[in-house]
């Protein structure tokens, strides 16, 4: 789908555009608040500061894509694929990033306040002046990722991956709140699952 045909049927009051193909599009500043773009192909894409405010992203590929300073709050990124996104300035306030692949990506001064980045792969993702505070963070992935003056106030942290002594002191300093989960709930879930 071509941007302008996108953009005239958005206008139009179409917000479903499931499965789309915007591979490489330029949709910087475009507002697409509320629209679904379920299963979407935004690979290396250009959405520099546009407006996503509650649009749907469920197992979207965004491999590359720029999200610098996009308003992203309250959207749902769930299973999306965002390996080496740049979402530098981002507000992803209560944003659902569950299961979502944020390995190298950039979130330097993002906003993920109450984001639920469960599950969430941030391998070698850089996460610079990041505000995390409230954020689910169980499960979290965060091997190799780099990690400088990052507020987790009230972040929850629980059965976190990849954590070095060093990085878990620093992000403790930081606010965040590492809780053992109990061995009986683990071994229930685990029990769940087969």
């Amino acid at each position: 789908m071509e941007v302008e045909q996108l953009l005239e049927r958005y206008t139009a009051g179409e917000r479903n555009f499931r499965d789309t193909d915007l591979f490489r599009a330029d949709l910087s500043n475009v507002n697409l608040a509320g629209a679904s773009l379920f299963r979407a192909n935004l690979f290396r894409a250009n959405l520099f500061r546009a407006n996503l405010i509650g649009v749907n992203l469920y197992n979207s590929t965004l491999i590359g894509a720029n999200l610098y300073c996009a308003n992203m709050s309250g959207t749902n990124l769930s299973g999306a694929n965002l390996t080496r996104a740049d979402l530098s300035g981002a507000d992803l306030s209560g944003a659902d990033l569950s299961g979502a692949d944020l390995s190298g990506a950039i979130l330097s001064y993002a906003n993920l306040s109450y984001a639920d980045m469960s599950n969430a792969n941030l391998h070698r993702a850089t996460l610079i002046d990041t505000n995390l505070s409230g954020a689910n963070l169980i499960g979290a992935d965060f091997r190799d990722a780099k990690t400088i003056r990052v507020n987790g106030t009230e972040a929850k942290f629980v059965q976190g991956i990849g954590l070095s002594k060093d990085m878990k002191e620093e992000l403790q300093q930081q606010g965040i709140i590492f809780e053992d989960m109990q061995k009986e709930s683990y071994a229930s879930r685990l029990s769940s699952r087969i």
